[in-house]
């Protein structure tokens, strides 16, 4: 079975992000962004999703978070697209009801090929000092949007900024974990059309 393993590095004057993800790896990770909630969040991902994950990633925080937060977004998306390659034999969508504690959040995904992204969280409580919680829904834009995926995310319930996001991760990583998964039975593309 061919190697489902990628990694990017893009560097412009306002970042610098070094990422690599093993889809059938252990969910082993090595994450720093200089963001402390963000390198929680992405390493719930990687434990969550069994994928494994490694970033390295730094820039122009002295202004703010946004660039940083964004361009990781859309390496990862990115690096998600090569390591799928042709996405022959994938299970192609995944979705996934995660409750974290009081919040409860629903992911769905069809790795389609078509980008669309639907973020909801209205829930979420602003202003936050530990992040700001508006670059999550940029981070996900930018990761589904170059993956070319559908991703639908949305926050149902919930009374704590750190478990509503914590959910939307896990959830993330749940339902991605289904979606890339493969199925011996399936042999190739999924889709009538013969390819995604």
């Amino acid at each position: 079975m061919k190697k489902r393993i990628a990694k990017r590095h893009r560097v412009t004057k306002e970042t610098n992000v070094k990422l690599s993800i093993n889809l059938d790896g252990k969910g082993k990770y090595k994450v720093k962004t200089t963001l402390p909630f963000l390198d929680h969040m992405l390493e719930l991902f990687s434990k969550h999703s069994l994928i494994d994950l490694d970033i390295d990633a730094f820039g122009d925080t002295h202004i703010d978070a946004h660039h940083l937060v964004e361009d990781i977004g859309l390496t990862l998306g990115q690096t998600l697209g090569d390591a799928l390659g042709n996405k022959r034999g994938i299970q192609r969508y995944g979705f996934f009801l995660l409750p974290m504690d009081e919040s409860l959040a629903y992911v769905t995904i069809d790795l389609s090929g078509r980008a669309w992204v639907d973020y909801e969280a209205k829930h979420f409580k602003f202003p936050w000092p530990t992040f700001d919680l508006d670059l999550l829904e940029d981070f996900f834009q930018a990761l589904g949007t170059t993956a070319r995926m559908n991703l639908h995310i949305k926050i149902l319930k919930g009374r704590n900024n750190h478990h509503m996001a914590e959910g939307m991760f896990k959830g993330f990583a749940k339902a991605l974990s289904m979606a890339v998964s493969k199925d011996k039975r399936y042999t190739g593309i999924p889709s009538t059309k013969g390819f995604i």
